[in-house]
């Protein structure tokens, strides 16, 4: 699979780095569409802080790739779901601290988010 990152010349950069305005990808053979993960553990227990939420929110979609056969170098597309505005920068430094170099195509979205625990949702495309 060879992914291309695409920032046109005549459009702005993506605010905030650690992502691509578009992802084209090619020779892939499977996609695999992610719900939205939670930041419920398997006990239903939920953190009260939004950076453990985001751990653990990270670590249940890695748990959905590594079913399907593929890892966070697989992502091609993710949407964030906050709870709060207040969190956008807590959430840029987790995508940082997650994703590392890796620049998927980004949305992160302030709405309001289906269980009032809940302080993000994320789901994401992946292709392999």
């Amino acid at each position: 699979m060879e992914l291309r990152r695409i920032n046109a010349d005549n459009a702005p950069l993506p605010q905030g780095g650690a992502y691509s305005s578009a992802v084209e990808i090619s020779g892939h053979e499977r996609m695999l569409f992610v719900s939205g993960q939670i930041p419920v553990d398997l006990d239903g227990a939920v953190p009260e802080d939004f950076m453990a939420q985001g751990r653990l929110t990270w670590r249940n979609i890695a748990a959905q790739l590594e079913a399907a056969g593929m890892t966070l170098d697989n992502v091609v597309k993710v949407n964030v779901f906050l709870s709060d505005r207040k969190f956008a920068m807590d959430n840029r430094a987790l995508r940082h601290e997650v994703l590392g170099e890796r620049c998927p195509a980004l949305t992160v979205i302030v709405c309001d988010i289906f269980d009032a625990a809940w302080l993000l949702e994320i789901e994401v495309v992946a292709a392999a």
